[in-house]
């Protein structure tokens, strides 16, 4: 009985569909970010595309929220699921911020350690879009979640020397130069590392998360 009226509820199925669809869209995100920092003439065109990934994830949000809100059983905790959904959605936001700072700005050319920044937001989002397929079978790759999310950890951990580095190198290249122009690519400069840094945090926050769902249910 319990099994026949189980098969007439809503499907959990359809929520880790919606993870998967979220953490594609940051993988999107980071290349197109990427792609943004080898600079040139088509950064322009990288900075829409990211902006065009954060509207796609934004859908994405929308609809596990309703989700949450209509569905009698879902495969976890309630507020789990937004907290995944709010920290995926954080992540890509920041993305998202980054491109609005080079739009605003028309940069057009990018440091080696914002290009750095940019390589460990890809490794992130892979490495975030493959756990986000594991967790429908939690259980089972309990180990290989762990694993993934402590890569991640260890990667921000990573990008925080190069923000340091990075804001090192910008600093020494204007510190001697007292023109107006050379202090604004500063300050634009920073804001652009601080942003980029700043991706890695909300990766790791997304990692955060995982690591809490599976405390609470394994």
């Amino acid at each position: 009985m319990l099994n026949w009226f189980q098969a007439l509820l809503p499907k959990e199925d359809n929520f880790f569909r919606l993870f998967d669809a979220h953490a594609l869209s940051l993988v999107h995100g980071a290349a197109a970010l990427r792609k943004m920092m080898d600079g040139g003439p088509e950064t322009g065109d990288w900075c829409a595309k990211v902006v065009a990934h954060e509207e796609e994830a934004d859908e994405v949000a929308r609809e596990v929220l309703f989700a949450v809100r209509r569905s009698f059983i879902t495969p976890f905790d309630r507020a789990d699921i937004r907290g995944l959904t709010n920290s995926l959605d954080d992540t890509i936001d920041q993305m998202q911020k980054a491109a609005k700072v080079v739009t605003l700005y028309e940069m057009r050319a990018f440091s080696p350690k914002m290009q750095e920044l940019a390589d460990i937001a890809v490794q992130c989002a892979a490495l975030t879009q493959e756990a986000f397929t594991l967790l429908p079978a939690m259980r089972k790759n309990h180990d290989r979640l762990n694993l993934l999310t402590e890569q991640i950890t260890d990667l921000e951990a990573r990008s925080d020397d190069l923000y340091d580095a990075g804001m090192k190198a910008l600093y020494e290249a204007h510190r001697h130069d007292s023109t107006g122009g050379n202090t604004l690519g500063f300050i634009i400069g920073s804001q652009l590392l601080d942003h980029l840094e700043k991706v890695i945090d909300r990766f790791e926050d997304v990692a955060n998360r995982i690591n809490g769902v599976l405390v609470e249910h394994l």
